[in-house]
């Protein structure tokens, strides 16, 4: 038996766009993680550790947008007792992952786990501010 999609032809499974507000993220976090390596790696010793720590941060962030979008998208489609199983658990792996990022990071000393910290909250500043993305997008546009 197949996850996800069952319906959907093998063809059209490749061909998955991904949509405008998850863009207009990736955006937002991107702004923000360049708007804090060009202002606060002023402040820090160890300029290296923060900026590789602040950038493993934000790909977590992107990678974490994405995980979200999918499993939203798998829980639409699932009545509400799957839903909200699916949801939880996948949270869960966040969670987790969030946890494994940081922890990796203070064991091996290879960034700054503060700074990673920081890109990882680019994602809820993008997400506050994706309204914002969107119209300055739109603008962008014309």
């Amino acid at each position: 038996m197949q996850k996800g999609r069952p319906f959907m032809k093998e063809k059209e499974r490749r061909q998955i766009r991904i949509p405008e507000t998850l863009r207009e993220l990736y955006a937002g976090i991107a702004v923000l993680s360049i708007l804090l390596q060009v202002t606060v790696v002023w402040f820090v010793e160890d300029r290296l550790s923060y900026s590789l720590g602040l950038w493993i941060g934000a790909a977590a962030a992107m990678v974490f947008v994405w995980h979200m979008w999918r499993t939203l998208d798998l829980a639409l489609e699932l009545g509400e007792a799957g839903a909200q199983k699916v949801m939880r658990r996948q949270a869960v792996i966040r969670y987790g992952l969030v946890a494994g990022v940081l922890g990796l990071l203070m064991l091996t000393r290879a960034a700054n786990p503060l700074a990673a910290f920081l890109g990882i909250m680019t994602l809820k500043v993008a997400a506050y501010l994706q309204p914002v993305t969107h119209k300055v997008i739109l603008k962008l546009r014309r």
